[in-house]
């Protein structure tokens, strides 16, 4: 009753409950937005019609939303929608539609996997009251159930081959999947629900360690953040007080100079004025002496002579007791002196503070590289210091391979060359994760050292490999030893003219490779590293005039 009354207010154009509803001069309503179409379409006629009765109007009739009428329509809308079930809605977009519906489509309640069709409320119940049709598997509506025919055959599948990992139909099962191992699909389901209840618990355990994980970086975070602020509040401190310190010490300086300026120079003007002053009265005596000089009075001339030519005590001649000295230009030296120190002190330390600045490493060490693709992603490009090698090692021009020599080279004196053993040290310092290899021939020792090792002095003390400041890989022919504190571990497999090395400074991990086609650990050392480490070489003595040479291969990073 309530779906034949609410055709009464329904628009004639779009046969929807009216929206925004105007009636027009012939006494009909419609929805404002279709008439107004309706007659834009009549334009070019300049004479308008009723869509119902065909009663023309001259000119276009002025619209005017029947508001009585809106809420008698509204009235109507709210009773519609508390007629209809909510299950007999209509299908809209995303929705799988009924395939039984001839007219509007509603919304699918269930799919049949037998029938292969879908079924709003109305269409599906006789799958619940006919008794062949209540066996029918009924799911979730779907709008894939045609993945569920077999394309060659046109049958559904039931069967899931397990050798070829792939749903069948009965008749792929007795041809091309003939002798494979099949189950029905449900039971492959069956199984396949189990693995997935598993993979859904490693991948909700993973969730969880996940989530642990990002709240104790935030926590590093933030850790991180409060940190570096105060490191940096403290640093300007720190700073500003050595600032104020060197502003103190300067204006100290300038207030010495000047007051010494002041001293010395009002000293000499004093003199000065005394000499002056000297002048004037021996000018005066000699004036007198002049005009005595010509009197002819024998008796005026003896009896003045004496007072005239009697001098009194000279002031000392300034340029007797001046020293030939530089002023001021002293105080410039010493100054310039603190300057060098201070440049060197500064340097020095700045290095402690770089490093330790680039220190600071949160995250945990990451799993030790396995490929040598993996290694060069922490390749470092690595060059020996002219400065530390000894006399009989020829350094060459790119500053990447030694090579012993029996002829000393001419190197400059420099405090940190080794003078016993016929080592080199690299330029860079290592921390973080680096990698290098080397490609030697002879007899080689391929180190790492901290840097104060000592250049002078006993094998022991100097040598790698041989103290607790390096570590020793000793290479020769085929074979290989590795060393540390002068305790030594023999390597039974061969090694290669190339050998990597790997290290994990903050881990304190330390491995040498060969290097071949593939990647053989020779030893690996788990330590901890105090100072920034130095790669080292070492070539040995015995092979002197045998070509013993080794270079720092240049690497491409992955």
């Amino acid at each position: 009753m309530a779906q034949n009354n609410s055709a009464k207010f329904c628009c004639s154009i779009c046969l929807d409950l009216l929206k925004d509803p105007v009636t027009i001069p012939c006494g009909h309503s419609y929805c404002m937005s279709c008439i107004k179409d309706y007659w834009d379409g009549e334009e070019q006629k300049e004479i308008y019609s009723c869509p119902q009765c065909r009663q023309t109007f001259t000119p276009r009739p002025v619209l005017g939303k029947n508001t009585m009428l809106e809420d008698v329509v509204e009235e109507v809308r709210k009773t519609r929608l508390q007629a209809s079930p909510p299950d007999f809605s209509y299908a809209g977009p995303g929705d799988v539609a009924c395939d039984f519906c001839t007219t509007r489509k509603r919304k699918a309640l269930k799919s049949c996997q037998v029938c292969l069709a879908s079924y709003c409320e109305h269409h599906l119940q006789p799958h619940y009251d006919i008794a062949p049709l209540k066996k029918h598997k009924l799911i979730k509506p779907s709008a894939n159930l045609q993945e569920n025919i077999c394309s060659p055959h046109g049958e559904v599948m039931k069967i899931f081959c397990r050798a070829d990992q792939q749903c069948i139909c009965y008749l792929c099962s007795m041809d091309e999947h003939k002798g494979h191992d099949t189950v029905s699909v449900a039971a492959e389901w069956t199984e396949k629900q189990k693995e997935l209840r598993v993979s859904q618990q490693k991948i909700q355990q993973r969730i969880q360690d996940r989530e642990k994980d990002v709240k104790v970086l935030q926590q590093e975070v933030e850790e991180i953040n409060r940190s570096a602020d105060k490191a940096v509040e403290d640093s300007e401190e720190i700073f500003t007080k050595l600032i104020t310190l060197m502003e103190k010490r300067r204006s100290d300086v300038k207030q010495q100079i000047r007051s010494q300026q002041k001293e010395e120079v009002s000293r000499a003007e004093e003199v000065q004025e005394k000499l002056k002053q000297e002048i004037v009265e021996l000018r005066r005596k000699d004036a007198e002496l002049e005009q005595l000089s010509h009197t002819e009075d024998h008796i005026h001339f003896l009896q003045n002579y004496p007072s005239l030519s009697c001098l009194s005590e000279s002031t000392d001649s300034p340029s007797t007791n001046i020293r030939p000295l530089s002023y001021f230009e002293d105080v410039t030296a010493a100054v310039s002196e603190l300057r060098e120190k201070l440049q060197g002190c500064l340097n020095e330390e700045w290095s402690k503070i770089s490093r330790a600045v680039t220190g600071v490493d949160v995250l945990l060490s990451q799993p030790e590289p396995k490929t040598r693709a993996e290694f060069l992603r922490y390749s470092r490009q690595i060059r020996l210091d002219r400065n530390t090698a000894h006399r009989h090692l020829s350094v060459h021009k790119l500053s990447r391979k030694a090579e012993l020599m029996e002829e000393e080279q001419i190197y400059s004196p420099h405090p940190e060359r080794f003078d016993e053993l016929w080592q080199v040290l690299s330029r860079e310092s290592l921390t973080g994760r680096c990698y290098w290899e080397v490609k030697w021939k002879g007899g080689v020792s391929i180190a790492v050292s901290y840097k104060d090792i000592s250049r002078t002095g006993t094998r022991d003390a100097c040598a790698f490999g041989c103290n607790d400041k390096s570590w020793a890989l000793d290479c020769y022919f085929k074979n290989c030893q590795f060393k540390h504190n002068n305790l030594q571990s023999e390597i039974l497999v061969p090694v290669s003219s190339r050998v990597g090395v790997y290290l994990d400074h903050r881990a304190g991990i330390l491995s040498f490779y060969s290097v071949s086609e593939t990647m053989t650990l020779l030893h690996r050392v788990q330590t901890t590293f105090t100072q920034p480490l130095h790669a080292g070489l070492w070539l040995l003595r015995f092979d002197v005039g045998n070509g013993a040479t080794a270079e720092l291969c240049k690497l491409k990073q992955i």
